[in-house]
């Protein structure tokens, strides 16, 4: 046989072996938490190279809010615990589209992560609305032992089937009612009112209880209402008053804590499922730890925002929380004999 035609013969078996070696490797080789990020989920973009996987986190709050502060505390967690393998990219201001846009993304997949209130789920997770109902919670200790025990964790995870996971809660302190020309210092003052809510079925029930009338507009349009007359007030947290600066045009602030509604990160179901077990457990340390550093973080914050809302000028008022406790009475009477009622008493058991 001619010898070039061996040498070709030769050269064409190496080349074959080579290469049903080289897929081998690829089909066999054993998975690791930078082989899996590799592998990009829905939600997660490639950045810095294959072996790293990108999670996008979408909130509506300005940066300087303690709870974004908390979000770079978790980013900068996540990134020492995966060595860069897994990094968080956060979206301030509703850059991503509001909250409700925002957790419809992380329902597809389009979106790894959202920060929002617990308020706009309860289409999504019925039983959120339970954080809802005014005057809900003895004290902040209760409240906290309640999102840290069976309950808290029980209600984070209700929303798998729709597609969305709890993954931890930030303190989002207790919301009061804040107004442009006269304080609420009893339900009475409500009459009349157009006061904007989140988008919650509750929200909207507890200020028509209370006589006003429930507005709901997204956060980031609530401004240009405030200013335009469309609504009277509103009812937030110190913080969120202030970095929003709606204290600007609403100079009344009355606490009567009617609500306490956590703030909760949510994951992406589809994209939980596409991760390793390695990096799902570096999420869920870094988001723990970035929980504890938003506690400690959100209680100064308040204490300063009340401080600096004064001083710019705002009153601040202390109502007796009786009168109102008593208007929204029948909100709790018609959940008896219900599945939200049982939860009710799961929470009010808890000691």
């Amino acid at each position: 046989m001619d010898r070039k035609v061996v040498s070709f013969i030769a050269l064409a078996g190496l080349l074959g072996t080579l290469i049903t070696s080289g897929a081998l490797f690829i089909l066999y080789r054993p998975a690791s938490a930078e082989g899996a990020s590799a592998r990009q989920p829905a939600g997660a973009t490639s950045a810095g190279g294959a072996e790293q996987v990108v999670l996008k986190l979408s909130h509506v709050l300005d940066p300087s809010h303690p709870v974004h502060l908390a979000m770079e505390y978790m980013a900068r967690q996540l990134d020492r615990r995966s060595g860069g393998a897994v990094r968080l990219q956060i979206f301030p201001n509703g850059q991503l589209g509001s909250e409700t846009e925002s957790i419809e993304q992380v329902r597809r997949g389009a979106l790894a992560m959202v920060k929002t209130s617990t308020a706009p789920l309860e289409g999504l997770v019925p039983e959120m609305a339970i954080f809802g109902l005014p005057y809900l919670f003895r004290d902040q200790e209760h409240y906290w032992k309640v999102l840290f025990g069976d309950v808290g964790r029980d209600l984070a995870l209700a929303g798998a089937k729709a597609g969305v996971r709890g993954l931890c809660y930030y303190d989002s302190g207790s919301r009061s009612f804040y107004t442009r020309d006269a304080p609420v210092m009893s339900p009475e003052d409500l009459k009349g009112k157009k006061i904007r809510v989140m988008q919650s079925q509750t929200a909207s029930e507890m200020i028509a209880q209370m006589g006003g009338t429930p507005a709901p507009i997204a956060f980031n349009e609530l401004r240009s209402a405030l200013q335009e007359g469309a609504v009277d007030g509103a009812e937030n947290n110190p913080p969120s008053l202030f970095t929003s600066r709606h204290f600007e045009v609403a100079r009344h602030y009355s606490l009567d804590e009617h609500t306490r509604i956590p703030d909760i990160i949510l994951f992406s179901q589809q994209v939980w499922e596409s991760l390793s077990p390695e990096a799902q457990r570096w999420i869920e340390e870094a988001a723990d730890e970035s929980a504890a550093f938003q506690r400690d973080a959100w209680q100064k914050s308040t204490e300063d925002a009340l401080d600096a809302l004064k001083k710019a000028g705002v009153a601040v008022h202390a109502p007796d929380k009786g009168p109102f406790r008593r208007q929204v009475q029948p909100m709790y009477d018609r959940l008896e004999g219900t599945e939200m009622g049982k939860l009710v008493q799961r929470i009010q058991q808890v000691e």
